[in-house]
């Protein structure tokens, strides 16, 4: 586990962009290379809007990384999520994961689904990211990864992890989850396994599971 603390540096609100990680600056230490490899990747739709574009194809890789001075390099020129607009979603999985429901590492599993007011759930969004990056979450072999959904009237943080089924690992990950990020007990988190999201073609309606 590696503990990743909040870089000084402010966020540049920019687009989406790698091309700063060419040249990693020297105020950056040389710091451990994080457990896995990750990669942050962003949907943007069109609000009112039916596409004939597959969602696979919406989906755009932003850039990997394996250290954690790579990390800091890509998020803090990563727009912050208060300035994206509605619809869009940021996806951080591990390397090798598509932030698909029909993906190989996600299709027998699910995702703990938690609802912010838009004014804070780019902090949650932050913790979450650092606790991922660190592996700090118990069954850290069984997540997949971390979306935020950027809405209208509210933003989603959800957490995806490989194995519906396993009862201990699915309750340990939300009792996780809450502890990193120090989650209110106002806050009501809600799973739903990959395959039922299949069957009604939604993310977030008809959740199976509260608590």
């Amino acid at each position: 586990m590696i503990t990743i603390t909040r870089n000084p540096m402010n966020f540049v609100n920019v687009k989406l962009a790698t091309s700063k990680l060419a040249s990693i600056p020297s105020r950056f230490v040389h710091l451990p290379k994080i457990v896995h490899k990750f990669v942050f990747w962003y949907t943007r739709r069109t609000l009112g809007m039916r596409s004939q574009t597959p969602y696979e194809d919406n989906i755009k890789k932003i850039v990997d990384f394996t250290t954690v001075e790579g990390f800091w390099v890509c998020y803090c020129h990563l727009a912050r999520p208060a300035t994206l607009p509605s619809p869009t979603d940021l996806h951080l999985f591990k390397d090798g994961i598509r932030p698909l429901w029909e993906d190989s590492a996600n299709c027998h599993g699910g995702k703990w689904i938690i609802r912010f007011k838009k004014a804070v759930s780019g902090r949650f969004w932050e913790d979450l990211v650092l606790a991922l990056v660190g592996d700090q979450l118990d069954y850290g072999e069984n997540i997949c990864g971390a979306v935020l959904s950027i809405r209208f009237n509210e933003d989603i943080l959800s957490v995806w992890n490989r194995n519906a089924s396993d009862h201990q690992a699915v309750m340990a990950l939300r009792d996780a989850i809450k502890r990193n990020l120090k989650l209110p007990h106002s806050y009501l988190m809600e799973y739903k396994p990959h395959d039922a999201s299949l069957r009604d073609n939604s993310s977030y309606r008809n959740t199976w599971l509260r608590g």
